[in-house]
């Protein structure tokens, strides 16, 4: 079975991470492709990772706003790859996806991670993605709170699945004194303890509530240290927020960092103050390292953050209460480590690729009876039309 994935990548990110561990998971019976709409170029870095780890994958040539021939080309691409599901990963892949597949008569499903209104133009394309996902054959969601959303934009009940995001926990089997020295070499006055977070410097990633966090948490204790890994538009804005709190040399802004599954093994705590989150990559991270977590209670994060078990739980945009769970937390070695060991063991039993490449592969043969029959349907025009850099057999892992 032949399975194409569409996206929109401009950098190797939670989404990536989560496309390569679902196709290596797969049995060899299943073939993953992956495409994706070039974004300037930057669609190589996650591409290129694609194929060092095996498997089929380039740049499509058209994209927006020339939907005529972004539509064109996917249909050629997928008919000659003789492709028998498309899995659409945000909303550009599910608008052009949805319209493609139609032509090519396969089914196509769209893989709901959140939604974020980054900006204005952000929200309008998230808003017709809401509508198109009535028309789609399936809506994976990432967690129930999700599936929640979806179904408030008024998708039918029988067409969403939920399939959780999963994590292999051997990449942050790190030394944690080797992680912790980078961290320090991040501050002039290196901490005691570190928070951490990491994510799009955007606002529905509330860092400006962290910031407050820890001006209230440097009232009780200045060895506390706080580093987010990322960047965004708010960069410039956040900057200036930290300087006025007075947290220059407390609170650091770290920008991209392609070292930081080396990183985590070595944070105190892991620090998530969203406003929407899906099911948020970094807290199965953190938990993966034994890291315990304090979020806010939104979307699925409540589905992996078992409030007092394995972190704790805030309300969103409520820097008072994430303080003094911080602090709470920090306050207790022992207890810190405890929730991250249960954290660490949550991941393990019950967010891992093998799981859920089952519910994915029982999802892919209710959509798709007779994959061979329909390869063999295929058969004359995938011989017959090779666009290019579109072969008719797809390169298997």
């Amino acid at each position: 079975m032949i399975l194409v994935h569409l996206t929109s990548s401009t950098f190797f990110g939670g989404p990536e991470r989560q496309m390569l561990g679902l196709a290596t998971a797969l049995p060899e019976r299943f073939r993953s492709v992956f495409l994706s709409f070039s974004e300037d170029g930057k669609c190589a870095a996650f591409l290129d990772r694609a194929r060092d780890q095996g498997f089929k994958a380039e740049a499509l040539n058209h994209d927006t706003p020339h939907l005529h021939a972004a539509i064109g080309e996917l249909t050629m691409r997928l008919r000659g790859m003789g492709a028998h599901v498309l899995c659409c990963h945000g909303y550009k892949a599910t608008l052009i996806g949805r319209l493609a597949a139609r032509r090519v008569k396969i089914p196509v499903i769209s893989i709901s991670r959140g939604w974020t209104g980054e900006t204005f133009r952000v929200c309008w394309y998230e808003a017709m993605e809401r509508l198109t996902l009535r028309w789609m054959d399936r809506i994976v969601c990432v967690s129930e709170g999700q599936a929640a959303k979806v179904r408030r934009a008024g998708v039918p009940l029988d067409r969403i699945t939920v399939i959780r995001n999963a994590i292999r926990t051997d990449r942050f089997a790190k030394n944690r004194a080797e992680a912790r020295e980078v961290l320090r070499s991040l501050f002039s006055q290196p901490p005691r303890q570190f928070v951490a977070a990491a994510g799009r410097l955007s606002p529905e990633k509330g860092i400006g509530v962290l910031i407050e966090a820890a001006a209230l948490v440097g009232d009780r204790d200045r060895s506390i240290g706080f580093v987010v890994f990322g960047d965004g538009q708010l960069r410039a804005e956040l900057t200036r927020a930290i300087t006025s709190q007075g947290l220059s040399d407390r609170f650091v802004l770290a920008g991209f960092r392609p070292d930081l599954d080396h990183l985590f093994p070595g944070f105190d705590l892991l620090a998530l103050p969203s406003f929407t989150e899906g099911l948020p990559n970094v807290v199965l991270e953190a938990f993966s390292a034994g890291v315990p977590v304090v979020a806010s209670a939104v979307g699925g994060t409540p589905e992996v953050v078992i409030d007092g078990e394995n972190g704790y739980l805030v309300p969103p945009g409520d820097p008072s209460a994430l303080a003094t769970r911080i602090c709470e937390t920090l306050s207790n070695e022992d207890h810190r480590l405890a929730m991250g060991g249960r954290g660490r063991e949550r991941v393990r039993s019950q967010f891992t690729f093998e799981a859920q490449s089952l519910e994915y592969q029982r999802l892919f043969h209710e959509l798709v009876r007779d994959p061979v029959g329909a390869s063999r349907n295929l058969l004359a025009f995938s011989t017959a039309v090779q666009t290019p850099g579109a072969p008719a057999e797809t390169q298997a892992r």
